[in-house]
């Protein structure tokens, strides 16, 4: 029978347990007849203080993925969207297809992740040379590079905010974020790029658009629309970037 909210399409999220930005983003750019339904990675060392730190936390993600994954499938929704961004670009291109693999392994689902609805969004505007804003450490930066690297995009700049703890991304200020996103921008830049799903992104993204007359892309918002769109949802969204409200 078809479930009686998620009437035409049952995602399923994964995401770390430290994120609080993640859920309510997809719940704000939510359309009828489609719903979220979350599983958590369970993370007990949220520290990421340097590289190290970095890698820890990763380590955890990679450690407890394939649990999160057999939850989430018991409320058998059609597809699967990572609400997590850091292990979508790791290992560059080559990394992202075998993290997707690993997932469509898992759950036989088609699988949509930040990294990838990155690349679609940029393609789609066609931007080449962008600047990045994230909040990790020089590490993860590095493999934010690197993919975008091997796709042939001109990575000008990346802002890493080397937050040092997991819940501590989502204590970023709106100031903090528009001051990277001026910092960054300059007239040789095509778009500008928001990684970190835990950074609070999407409202600014659609605002900063129309102040830098360019494309801004909230990861939350590009993951959003790449699940929306690849299942068949064309609604449009506004307030969240016009990803969603043009494309």
């Amino acid at each position: 029978m078809t479930d009686a909210l998620g009437w035409r399409r049952k995602f399923g999220v994964i995401a770390p347990s430290t994120n609080t930005i993640v859920e309510p983003d997809f719940y704000r750019m939510a359309v009828p007849g489609v719903t979220a339904h979350f599983s958590r990675i369970h993370i007990r060392d949220q520290s990421m203080d340097g590289d190290a730190g970095f890698e820890r936390l990763l380590e955890q993600i990679r450690a407890e993925i394939g649990a999160a994954c057999e939850r989430v499938l018991t409320c058998e929704p059609e597809a699967m969207v990572m609400g997590m961004s850091a292990e979508t670009f790791w290992g560059g291109v080559e990394g992202n297809r075998a993290f997707v693999k690993q997932i469509h392994d898992l759950t036989g689902l088609p699988v949509t992740t930040g990294a990838e609805a990155c690349e679609r969004a940029l393609n789609l505007y066609g931007a080449r040379r962008i600047a990045v804003v994230t909040p990790y450490q020089p590490v993860a930066d590095e493999n934010v590079r690197q993919f975008f690297t091997e796709l042939g995009f001109d990575v000008v700049a990346v802002k890493g905010l080397r937050c040092p703890t997991a819940v501590s991304i989502a204590h970023v200020d709106e100031r903090t974020l528009r001051e990277a996103l001026v910092e960054l921008d300059a007239p040789d830049v095509d778009a500008l790029v928001q990684c970190g799903t835990n950074l609070s992104m999407v409202g600014l993204a659609d605002e900063a658009e129309r102040w830098l007359g360019k494309p801004v892309l909230a990861i939350n918002a590009a993951t959003w629309w790449m699940a929306l769109r690849s299942q068949g949802i064309d609604d449009r969204v506004h307030g969240a970037g016009s990803l969603l409200r043009d494309h």
